[in-house]
């Protein structure tokens, strides 16, 4: 029950910052739901079409469309108030992303994913759906220009499949991969890390 909890709060927070960024463009209501749902379960969606899960699972669940969808209406009436809690989001957004790389690996790895494919599976899982949300507001992903963001997905991937290679109990596995995804990002805020760009370029 803790674990459902804590995935639909990272739902919440993803679809809240779809949700935002969507009112920052200028999108109507409908717009604005429809990438609170994009943001916080594009991610999910991906890994599922990439593992032959069909129908998606966050599509077979209706306490996750719900929560994704009645965030995004929430941010869009109350999102001045919403703005005001940036450094309570950024903290939950942290936490989200360590859960749904985690899970993400793990169900991989259930699946019958090879390590690797399961580790860049769990990434993506993490960072597909606000990868979506830049893509249809015609912007660079973020985690492609700036902020630890990817890289952190990455490394708690790589905790969870190689834990769970040497036999180890799956509950510590993935609580120690959520914790260094967790560490890394707020780490990487509070120090504001950006990873290097190509140097010497015009412009």
């Amino acid at each position: 029950m803790l674990l459902i909890v804590l995935e639909l709060i990272g739902i919440a927070v993803f679809a809240a910052s779809g949700a935002v960024a969507a009112v920052r463009a200028r999108l109507d209501v409908f717009g604005v739901t429809i990438l609170a749902l994009t943001t916080a379960l594009g991610g999910g969606i991906i890994r599922d079409v990439l593992l032959g899960v069909h129908p998606p699972t966050s599509l077979r669940n209706w306490p996750y469309l719900l929560v994704a969808g009645g965030t995004g209406l929430i941010v869009f009436w109350f999102h001045p108030q919403v703005a005001k809690l940036r450094r309570s989001v950024l903290l939950l957004d942290a936490v989200g992303l360590g859960l749904f790389v985690t899970s993400g690996t793990s169900t991989a790895l259930s699946l019958g994913a090879t390590p690797y494919a399961a580790c860049l599976i769990g990434m993506t899982t993490g960072i597909g759906g606000g990868a979506l949300r830049d893509l249809l507001l015609r912007e660079i992903p973020l985690v492609l220009r700036r902020e630890i963001y990817a890289v952190a997905a990455l490394c708690g991937a790589v905790v969870v499949a190689v834990g769970e290679w040497a036999g180890l109990p799956k509950g510590l596995v993935s609580l120690t991969g959520a914790s260094m995804i967790i560490t890394i990002r707020l780490i990487a805020l509070w120090r504001k890390w950006n990873a290097p760009v190509a140097r010497g370029l015009e412009g």
